[in-house]
């Protein structure tokens, strides 16, 4: 059956270039991995040292690999590869084995007028001991802070024909502390590595366009209300609109680089010149790589490699069943919230991120997705009910880049099917929508999202 009501008009794509100009024609398992195609050749030396930086393990101090060494004390990973493997989607521990992809962020109840400053420079007040983010690993003289342990409980969702799918829920627990009781009031949120592509360009989108798209009082009263996440920009030293990360916590490539070296692998950098390890932890009693860990330069080559990943091309755009699957998105209200197209700005010495017309399928705003998929732990000015919208551009691809690639923010979702079925809040009209598609509809609409 056909959608009740008549959805606003939303752009329909009519060319493979997702990505701009700088799309790339690559679908398999490097799909994620390519430069832009129009960037310069003479960048392209600065994209592979950046690479280099990027997939390659770090290293304990002192060591005769000294561009490499600093790694912990306390981590979650030696290699940015190793959370974003190839370039694209983590996924939740696989039975027993230890968690690499997924990690819990960690936090406490904020007082807003004693913690004032913390929440304006750092949207949330860390664990006084545990700090913001479970450390799961160490180096050799110390103990990791926990173990994270994911087990799952099942949920069965019908469709209005009958049909049924198992969905499964994750539920959290933290064992075998190594520094103390964990607090009882700890607030955590289970974050799985999101897929590179395309960053340079989103965050080549003006701040105006996100802004115009916003509407948090829902002023138009189609129970959408958008907004943008206000966070702490570092290199600016001001309040800007957040873009990245499950809930737009940080404004700008490097910032989110350099957060993840020193959460992800306990590296220092000038941007974030300390760690996740509290003072409690005496971390400063082991050998350190320098100060900053990450040089300048090492950060400024990372930065231009996570800004200068391509997006590949839609596939099969003229089939008919995608074709079909493209006008019930829109018609189900999904285009609603994952905006398909905008227009970036003019990036100073980057031509290739300059002007384009790109599909993110995005709005990079807050929306309330529900009590189900609520982590409970604001951030900055997000509740914890709310979630960035993800782009979806490279949807398809994301299981032949990792063919263990969780979806949403935690990768309880195993294909896009069941990510749309766990939305809830702003987004449970859209998904009631889908689920009383019949299935070919249901099949096309699939079809459109494995084209992207």
């Amino acid at each position: 059956m056909a959608p009740a009501t008549a959805a606003p008009e939303y752009p329909v794509q009519d060319t493979p270039q997702t990505g701009g100009q700088g799309s790339v024609s690559q679908k398999d398992h490097n799909a994620f991995s390519l430069p832009q195609s129009n960037l310069p050749m003479t960048k392209r030396l600065d994209f592979s040292v950046g690479n280099s930086f990027f997939r390659n393990p770090w290293v304990e101090a002192p060591s005769s690999t000294e561009a490499r060494d600093g790694l912990g004390p306390l981590f979650n990973t030696n290699t940015c590869q190793g959370c974003h493997i190839k370039d694209g989607r983590g996924h939740p521990p696989a039975g027993d084995a230890p968690s690499v992809s997924l990690f819990l962020r960690l936090s406490v109840p904020a007082d807003p007028e004693k913690d004032a400053d913390t929440l304006r420079l750092n949207g949330v007040v860390p664990a006084p001991v545990y700090g913001g983010q479970l450390q799961t690993s160490a180096i050799s003289g110390m103990k990791p802070e926990a173990d994270m342990i994911v087990s799952w409980e099942p949920l069965e969702k019908s469709f209005a024909d009958g049909t049924t799918v198992t969905l499964r829920r994750p539920v959290y627990t933290i064992e075998n502390p190594n520094y103390g009781p964990i607090p009882e009031n700890l607030l955590t949120s289970p974050r799985v590595a999101p897929p590179m592509i395309g960053m340079g360009l989103i965050a080549a989108i003006p701040e105006a366009d996100l802004l115009a798209n916003a509407d948090p009082d829902d002023s138009d009263g189609d129970g959408l209300s958008g907004r943008p996440n206000q966070v702490w920009d570092k290199a600016a030293n001001k309040t800007t609109i957040g873009r990245f990360g499950w809930k737009a916590g940080e404004p700008t490539v490097m910032q989110q680089s350099m957060g993840a070296f020193a959460g992800d692998m306990g590296l220092t950098s000038a941007l974030s010149p300390t760690t996740d390890c509290t003072e409690s932890q005496d971390c400063g009693r082991l050998p350190d790589g320098g100060a900053p860990e990450v040089s300048d330069k090492i950060a400024n080559f990372v930065a231009f490699y996570a800004s200068s990943l391509a997006v590949p091309e839609r596939r099969d755009l003229n089939a008919p069943a995608v074709q079909k699957g493209a006008a019930l998105f829109n018609a189900t209200g999904c285009a609603g919230c994952h905006t398909p197209r905008h227009k970036t700005g003019a990036v100073e010495d980057r031509p290739d991120l300059s002007q384009q017309v790109i599909w993110p399928y995005t709005d990079l705003l807050l929306h309330d997705m529900g009590p189900e998929l609520a982590d409970n732990r604001p951030e900055f000015e997000a509740t914890g009910q709310e979630w960035r919208t993800p782009p979806l551009w490279g949807l398809g691809l994301a299981l032949d880049v990792n063919p263990q690639a969780g979806f949403l923010h935690d990768g309880r979702a195993r294909n896009p099917e069941e990510a749309i079925l766990w939305h809830g809040g702003e987004a449970k009209p859209a998904a009631d929508r889908y689920r009383k598609l019949d299935k070919t509809q249901r099949d096309a609409l699939i079809e459109f999202l494995n084209s992207l």
